[in-house]
């Protein structure tokens, strides 16, 4: 009896969502955005204020003018991560964004893992962007917000508290929340008007870099170098001055600055949460996907290329380089229209951040892993009334007393760890056996024409021993998915996860000694990427689905590894700190999990199906 207790409760960790698309009249969601719509969430949080700031700092300190490579090898890591997304949007139009596609891929307790942590992302970026609103409004106007709030609210407590409470971050993330219940169609114009006038601005930087840029500074000199120093009583403040030329720091500080620069892409994923909302969600997600991502690429090109032109990378002043390079070049007007710029980036990116963080707590609360009341819509304006006034208050008490910079790092752990579970998912769910197929044939020709149809040389041979096994690796008896390939290409997929997890451990741990040729860490590395390539080779073989999908990822699997290849070496370069962070916020929700989730989840009350494809039983 208590093993079938254990059974049973193992059972519903690993349980999975049926993959069925959500037809228009069973949507309790107002579906009213348009591809535009998607288009303009995605580029305004996606293109926040990073572009203001991260260009200078990156073509400082790492690249140089070769910043434009940094954020051309940056764009095709997000765009792996973007495709990722968009196939799943067209397979799983739904509103949980990774969440979901956990949930129909890996089980339930994964599902709420990927859930939670995407909550912690959007709330800390809410209260972040906030506080970076209030923090821009406040050096336009002298300071005088945080003197007089400073002066008057002064707060003497632990580091990770801010020094004073910012009630005009609390009141701006109040009032975005106001204008998110009011419906997702009014919140989208918004968005639309503030992401056109950021788009203006850098429209207007782009062509300022054009007319008043000098292509000398791409190809700078020792020579060039030497009358700033002679003429600066300190040196130091001109940066590291590198090798000159267009990559001046060496490879290494173009790929310290992909890496950095990766992150300026992250936020498109804000779309994938409008499936519900969205008035053609399995056409218009992987559209606004991919070209928003290619808006805010030629945005980050075009800023990055006109600062390094209007200005040598190494005079450039990172906390305002455009401002100061409008200086430099004699135009000191137009910082002003820069200033402007940033606040329209900031406002479309709270609204980006904003946006799909209820839509996430809403589609957990409505499957029952959250509290059932968040789940809650307003009749009218048919919007997750419940959980946006829940996460809004809740980003604005972290606006109003925390200090945010500890915490951006935990941030991108629940973004990338989202990244690598959708990039998992597409891999996994392209090779399975297509449910409705399996259901039609079972209608069709009876359960004992179906027990032909799913064996395979694994099933009806078992006294052939390891060569069949091998044989079925390799050379698949079918053209068409079937429960053993797909129980195959799961395996394998698992295991590619843990050899890419110890691969990205050896890079991060000791990348000098494994390029350099130490015997021991290169033939390790040569060795895990000889099983990567044999189990991927595997994968390859199987036959995939031919469900007609308005887009698919290419070049399978190779687009999936990559992407979770680079997002768990991201995630390998976090401190030990925020490890420590995410799990503690990690034990919070095992207690929600196992207190309250597991308990009423939807599985309770209505029996899905196993899942809609056949992984191996629990």
């Amino acid at each position: 009896m208590q093993r079938h207790y254990v059974r049973q409760f193992g059972q519903k960790l690993v349980r999975r969502r049926p993959l069925e698309p959500i037809a228009e009249s069973e949507s309790r969601l107002s579906r009213c955005l348009n591809t535009l719509d998607l288009v303009a969430l995605g580029v305004g949080s996606t293109l926040g204020a990073g572009v203001y700031i991260m260009a200078g700092e990156v073509a400082r300190d790492k690249a140089g003018p070769a910043i434009v490579i940094c954020f051309l090898v940056a764009s095709i890591s997000s765009i792996l991560s973007g495709i990722c997304y968009a196939e799943f949007g067209a397979r799983v139009p739904g509103s949980g964004s990774a969440y979901l596609y956990s949930y129909v891929t890996v089980g339930q307790l994964c599902a709420f893992i990927t859930g939670w942590n995407l909550i912690l992302s959007y709330v800390i970026g809410t209260a972040s962007v906030s506080r970076a609103w209030s923090s821009a409004l406040d050096s336009l106007i002298g300071d005088r917000i945080s003197q007089a709030l400073q002066g008057t609210f002064p707060l003497h407590l632990p580091h990770f508290l801010a020094k004073y409470p910012d009630f005009f971050a609390l009141g701006l993330v109040l009032l975005f929340t106001g204008v998110l219940t009011v419906g997702a169609g009014e919140s989208a114009l918004v968005n639309k008007v503030f992401t056109g006038l950021n788009l203006l601005v850098l429209s207007f930087i782009i062509i300022s870099g054009i007319i008043k840029g000098d292509p000398h500074n791409w190809k700078l000199t020792e020579e060039d170098y030497k009358p700033n120093i002679s003429g600066s009583n300190d040196s130091s403040s001109l940066g590291p001055l590198g090798a000159g030329g267009f990559v001046p720091f060496g490879f290494d500080g173009v790929f310290q600055g992909a890496a950095t620069c990766f992150y300026a892409f992250v936020g498109f994923d804000v779309i994938a949460t409008t499936g519900e909302e969205a008035q053609n969600p399995q056409r218009s997600i992987p559209l606004g996907i991919v070209i928003s991502l290619f808006i805010c690429f030629l945005a980050y090109f075009g800023v990055s290329a006109s600062l390094t032109l209007m200005v040598p990378y190494y005079q450039i002043h990172p906390a305002s380089s455009l401002p100061q390079a409008f200086l430099h070049v004699g135009w000191g007007p137009a910082r002003y229209v820069v200033a402007v710029g940033t606040l329209c980036a900031l406002t479309s990116s709270l609204l980006g951040v904003m946006f799909p963080m209820p839509r996430v707590i809403y589609s957990m609360a409505d499957d029952g892993l959250l509290f059932r009341g968040l789940a809650h819509i307003h009749a009218r304006t048919r919007t997750p009334v419940m959980a946006t006034l829940a996460s809004g208050i809740l980003a604005g008490l972290m606006a109003l007393f925390f200090e945010l910079h500890d915490l951006v790092d935990l941030m991108s752990i629940g973004t990338l760890l989202a990244y690598s579970l959708v990039a998992f998912s597409v891999l996994v769910l392209r090779y399975q056996q297509d449910e409705n197929l399996s259901k039609t044939k079972k209608t069709e020709k009876g359960t004992e024409m179906e027990s032909v149809v799913e064996a395979s040389p694994l099933d009806t041979a078992p006294e052939a021993g390891t060569s069949k096994i091998l044989k079925s690796l390799c050379h698949p008896p079918r053209t068409i998915p079937t429960r053993t390939s797909g129980r195959i290409v799961y395996g394998c997929a698992l295991l590619l996860v843990l050899l890419l997890i110890i691969l990205s451990v050896v890079l991060a741990q000791w990348p000098r000694r494994v390029f350099s040729g130490d015997p021991v860490l290169t033939t390790v590395a040569v060795l895990l990427l000889l099983l990567i390539t044999g189990v991927a080779a595997i994968i390859w073989r199987q036959p995939q689905s031919l469900s007609p999908l308005h887009f698919k990822v290419p070049a399978l699997p190779v687009v999936p590894l990559v992407s979770i290849f680079v997002n768990i070496y991201l995630m390998i370069q976090m401190t030990s700190r925020t490890w420590a962070q995410f799990g503690v916020w990690n034990i919070i929700g095992f207690m929600i999990y196992f207190g309250y989730g597991i308990r009423h989840s939807l599985e309770n009350s209505e029996q899905w199906p196993a899942g809609s494809f056949h992984f191996p039983d629990s």
